[in-house]
Protein backbone atom coordinates (compact mmCIF):
# COMPACT_ATOMS: atom_id res chain seq x y z
CA UNK A 1 0.00 0.00 0.00
CA UNK A 2 1.50 3.42 -0.86
CA UNK A 3 1.81 6.22 1.96
CA UNK A 4 1.47 8.58 -0.73
CA UNK A 5 -1.37 10.89 0.13
CA UNK A 6 -4.04 12.01 -2.53
CA UNK A 7 -6.75 14.62 -2.59
CA UNK A 8 -9.99 12.94 -3.83
CA UNK A 9 -11.89 14.29 -6.51
CA UNK A 10 -14.91 15.68 -4.05
CA UNK A 11 -12.14 17.55 -1.55
CA UNK A 12 -11.19 19.19 -4.93
CA UNK A 13 -14.55 20.27 -5.79
CA UNK A 14 -14.82 21.71 -1.84
CA UNK A 15 -11.06 23.62 -2.40
CA UNK A 16 -10.76 24.96 -6.30
CA UNK A 17 -13.62 28.04 -5.09
CA UNK A 18 -10.93 29.37 -2.92
CA UNK A 19 -7.87 29.04 -5.49
CA UNK A 20 -6.53 32.09 -7.04
CA UNK A 21 -7.31 32.50 -10.49
CA UNK A 22 -3.78 31.46 -12.94
CA UNK A 23 -2.30 34.64 -15.04
CA UNK A 24 -0.60 33.81 -18.29
CA UNK A 25 0.83 30.34 -17.88
CA UNK A 26 -1.46 27.49 -16.92
CA UNK A 27 -0.61 26.39 -13.28
CA UNK A 28 0.88 23.00 -12.46
CA UNK A 29 -1.72 20.18 -11.43
CA UNK A 30 -3.23 21.29 -8.61
CA UNK A 31 -4.26 18.23 -6.86
CA UNK A 32 -0.95 16.77 -7.56
CA UNK A 33 0.58 19.63 -6.01
CA UNK A 34 -1.75 20.46 -2.86
CA UNK A 35 -1.58 16.89 -2.36
CA UNK A 36 2.10 17.12 -2.25
CA UNK A 37 2.00 20.21 0.54
CA UNK A 38 -0.32 18.36 2.26
CA UNK A 39 2.24 15.43 2.99
CA UNK A 40 4.95 17.36 3.48
CA UNK A 41 3.60 19.28 6.26
CA UNK A 42 1.78 16.22 7.63
CA UNK A 43 5.17 14.30 7.89
CA UNK A 44 7.44 17.19 8.64
CA UNK A 45 9.69 16.42 6.11
CA UNK A 46 11.96 19.00 4.28
CA UNK A 47 11.00 20.24 0.57
CA UNK A 48 13.64 18.37 -0.55
CA UNK A 49 12.37 15.41 0.17
CA UNK A 50 9.18 15.22 -1.42
CA UNK A 51 8.27 12.04 -3.42
CA UNK A 52 9.01 12.52 -7.11
CA UNK A 53 5.44 11.70 -7.37
CA UNK A 54 4.32 15.14 -6.40
CA UNK A 55 6.64 16.74 -8.96
CA UNK A 56 9.85 18.71 -8.59
CA UNK A 57 10.28 20.26 -5.22
CA UNK A 58 11.01 23.78 -5.82
CA UNK A 59 7.14 23.61 -7.71
CA UNK A 60 5.86 22.32 -4.32
CA UNK A 61 7.12 25.13 -2.21
CA UNK A 62 7.12 27.95 -4.64
CA UNK A 63 2.94 26.77 -4.34
CA UNK A 64 3.25 26.97 -0.37
CA UNK A 65 4.73 29.89 -0.37
CA UNK A 66 2.76 32.21 -2.90
CA UNK A 67 -0.24 30.83 -1.94
CA UNK A 68 0.69 31.46 1.83
CA UNK A 69 1.86 35.15 1.53
CA UNK A 70 -1.84 35.31 -0.03
CA UNK A 71 -3.60 34.09 2.55
CA UNK A 72 -5.23 31.60 0.64
CA UNK A 73 -4.57 28.71 3.11
CA UNK A 74 -6.13 30.23 5.78
CA UNK A 75 -9.17 31.67 3.40
CA UNK A 76 -10.14 28.20 2.46
CA UNK A 77 -10.68 26.96 6.43
CA UNK A 78 -12.11 30.16 7.28
CA UNK A 79 -14.27 29.50 4.50
CA UNK A 80 -15.58 25.83 4.87
CA UNK A 81 -15.44 26.75 8.66
CA UNK A 82 -18.37 29.29 7.76
CA UNK A 83 -20.86 26.60 7.07
CA UNK A 84 -20.63 24.98 10.71
CA UNK A 85 -24.15 25.11 11.36
CA UNK A 86 -23.30 25.32 15.54
CA UNK A 87 -26.20 27.02 17.40
CA UNK A 88 -25.24 25.74 20.73
CA UNK A 89 -22.24 25.30 22.40
CA UNK A 90 -18.39 26.59 21.49
CA UNK A 91 -15.40 26.51 23.17
CA UNK A 92 -12.25 28.57 23.85
CA UNK A 93 -8.84 27.61 24.44
CA UNK A 94 -5.43 28.06 23.44
CA UNK A 95 -2.26 25.80 23.28
CA UNK A 96 1.43 25.74 22.79
CA UNK A 97 3.47 25.07 20.16
CA UNK A 98 7.48 24.37 20.21
CA UNK A 99 9.56 26.56 18.21
CA UNK A 100 12.61 24.94 16.62
CA UNK A 101 15.48 26.97 16.24
CA UNK A 102 15.52 27.44 12.73
CA UNK A 103 12.45 29.65 12.98
CA UNK A 104 13.47 31.41 16.04
CA UNK A 105 17.41 32.12 15.30
CA UNK A 106 17.81 35.88 13.64
CA UNK A 107 16.47 38.54 13.91
CA UNK A 108 13.14 39.50 12.67
CA UNK A 109 13.26 42.30 9.77
CA UNK A 110 13.52 46.21 10.93
CA UNK A 111 9.29 47.54 10.57
CA UNK A 112 7.77 43.78 10.05
CA UNK A 113 5.36 42.00 12.33
CA UNK A 114 7.88 40.14 14.34
CA UNK A 115 7.98 36.03 14.98
CA UNK A 116 5.42 35.80 17.27
CA UNK A 117 7.86 33.72 19.16
CA UNK A 118 8.27 34.14 23.04
CA UNK A 119 10.62 32.56 25.81
CA UNK A 120 8.10 30.60 27.99
CA UNK A 121 9.36 28.40 31.07
CA UNK A 122 8.91 25.57 28.22
CA UNK A 123 11.71 27.37 25.99
CA UNK A 124 10.99 29.34 23.13
CA UNK A 125 7.46 28.85 21.62
CA UNK A 126 4.52 29.96 19.44
CA UNK A 127 0.71 30.18 21.02
CA UNK A 128 -2.32 28.72 19.05
CA UNK A 129 -4.93 30.43 20.36
CA UNK A 130 -9.02 28.78 18.81
CA UNK A 131 -12.46 28.91 19.08
CA UNK A 132 -14.09 25.15 17.99
CA UNK A 133 -17.97 23.89 17.80
CA UNK A 134 -19.43 21.31 20.05
CA UNK A 135 -18.05 18.50 18.03
CA UNK A 136 -14.65 19.89 17.97
CA UNK A 137 -14.10 20.99 14.90
CA UNK A 138 -12.08 24.54 14.67
CA UNK A 139 -13.94 27.25 13.66
CA UNK A 140 -11.12 30.95 14.41
CA UNK A 141 -7.85 30.53 15.06
CA UNK A 142 -4.30 32.68 15.16
CA UNK A 143 -1.06 32.67 16.18
CA UNK A 144 0.41 34.66 18.76
CA UNK A 145 3.98 34.36 21.02
CA UNK A 146 4.38 31.88 23.94
CA UNK A 147 4.30 34.78 26.54
CA UNK A 148 0.73 36.25 25.46
CA UNK A 149 -1.92 35.90 27.90
CA UNK A 150 -4.99 34.06 27.02
CA UNK A 151 -6.80 37.75 27.91
CA UNK A 152 -5.28 39.00 24.20
CA UNK A 153 -6.56 36.21 22.60
CA UNK A 154 -10.20 36.08 24.20
CA UNK A 155 -10.07 39.93 22.89
CA UNK A 156 -9.13 38.88 19.42
CA UNK A 157 -11.50 36.03 19.04
CA UNK A 158 -14.57 37.52 20.86
CA UNK A 159 -16.03 39.38 17.54
CA UNK A 160 -15.57 36.10 15.75
CA UNK A 161 -18.07 34.27 18.27
CA UNK A 162 -21.02 32.61 16.33
CA UNK A 163 -24.73 33.39 17.69
CA UNK A 164 -24.87 30.08 20.59
CA UNK A 165 -25.96 29.72 23.73
CA UNK A 166 -23.05 28.78 25.84
CA UNK A 167 -19.39 29.23 26.10
CA UNK A 168 -16.56 26.60 27.75
CA UNK A 169 -13.47 28.24 28.45
CA UNK A 170 -10.99 27.10 31.41
CA UNK A 171 -10.18 29.63 34.31
CA UNK A 172 -7.47 31.33 32.31
CA UNK A 173 -10.52 32.87 30.48
CA UNK A 174 -12.26 34.02 33.68
CA UNK A 175 -12.08 37.84 33.53
CA UNK A 176 -14.92 40.03 34.34
CA UNK A 177 -14.55 42.01 30.92
CA UNK A 178 -15.07 38.88 29.08
CA UNK A 179 -17.97 37.38 30.99
CA UNK A 180 -19.64 41.09 30.63
CA UNK A 181 -18.86 40.60 26.80
CA UNK A 182 -20.04 37.03 26.79
CA UNK A 183 -23.31 38.45 28.33
CA UNK A 184 -23.69 41.58 26.05
CA UNK A 185 -24.51 38.59 23.03
CA UNK A 186 -26.47 36.48 25.23
CA UNK A 187 -23.85 33.69 25.37
CA UNK A 188 -23.74 32.35 28.72
CA UNK A 189 -20.15 31.47 30.21
CA UNK A 190 -19.18 28.10 31.89
CA UNK A 191 -15.89 28.81 32.70
CA UNK A 192 -14.41 27.97 36.40
CA UNK A 193 -13.08 31.11 38.43
CA UNK A 194 -9.78 31.57 39.04
CA UNK A 195 -8.29 30.49 42.27
CA UNK A 196 -7.45 34.32 43.47
CA UNK A 197 -11.39 35.04 43.49
CA UNK A 198 -12.58 36.18 46.57
CA UNK A 199 -16.24 35.04 45.92
CA UNK A 200 -16.62 31.88 43.93
CA UNK A 201 -17.51 31.57 40.89
CA UNK A 202 -20.75 29.30 39.84
CA UNK A 203 -20.68 27.16 36.47
CA UNK A 204 -22.22 23.72 35.17
CA UNK A 205 -19.31 21.07 35.99
CA UNK A 206 -21.34 18.50 34.16
CA UNK A 207 -21.34 20.73 30.58
CA UNK A 208 -17.77 21.60 31.62
CA UNK A 209 -16.67 18.22 30.77
CA UNK A 210 -17.23 18.78 27.42
CA UNK A 211 -14.31 21.44 27.22
CA UNK A 212 -11.95 18.06 26.19
CA UNK A 213 -13.24 18.16 22.80
CA UNK A 214 -11.15 21.01 22.13
CA UNK A 215 -8.14 19.19 24.00
CA UNK A 216 -8.44 16.64 21.92
CA UNK A 217 -8.76 18.94 18.68
CA UNK A 218 -5.30 20.49 19.71
CA UNK A 219 -4.04 17.35 19.50
CA UNK A 220 -5.23 15.92 16.13
CA UNK A 221 -3.76 19.31 14.80
CA UNK A 222 -0.55 18.68 16.16
CA UNK A 223 0.03 15.23 14.62
CA UNK A 224 0.60 17.23 11.62
CA UNK A 225 4.57 17.68 12.16
CA UNK A 226 5.11 21.10 11.08
CA UNK A 227 2.25 22.19 13.37
CA UNK A 228 3.33 20.28 16.76
CA UNK A 229 6.84 21.76 15.59
CA UNK A 230 7.11 25.13 14.14
CA UNK A 231 10.19 25.02 11.98
CA UNK A 232 8.45 28.42 9.65
CA UNK A 233 10.07 31.98 10.67
CA UNK A 234 7.30 33.69 8.96
CA UNK A 235 3.97 33.83 10.86
CA UNK A 236 1.82 34.05 8.38
CA UNK A 237 3.45 30.31 6.90
CA UNK A 238 3.08 28.82 9.83
CA UNK A 239 -0.71 29.93 10.85
CA UNK A 240 -1.04 28.81 6.75
CA UNK A 241 0.31 25.35 7.97
CA UNK A 242 -1.95 25.31 10.73
CA UNK A 243 -5.17 26.47 8.63
CA UNK A 244 -3.99 23.53 6.10
CA UNK A 245 -3.89 21.14 9.11
CA UNK A 246 -7.34 21.95 9.70
CA UNK A 247 -8.71 22.24 6.39
CA UNK A 248 -7.43 18.71 5.81
CA UNK A 249 -8.63 16.88 9.15
CA UNK A 250 -11.57 18.64 10.13
CA UNK A 251 -13.67 20.33 7.15
CA UNK A 252 -13.01 17.90 4.13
Amino acid sequence: MSDLFWLSDAQMTRLEPYFPKSHGKPRVDDRRVLSGIILINRNGLRWRYAPREYGHHKALYNRWKRWSDKGIFARMMAGLAAGHGEKKTVMIDATYLKAHRTASSSAAKKGGPGRLIGRTKGGMNAKLPAICDSQGRPLNLFVTAGQVSDYVGARALRDSLPDVDWLLGDRGYDADWFREALKDKRIRACISGRKQRKATVKYDKRRYKRRNRIEIMFGRLKDWRRVATRYDRCPKIFLSAVALAATVTFWL
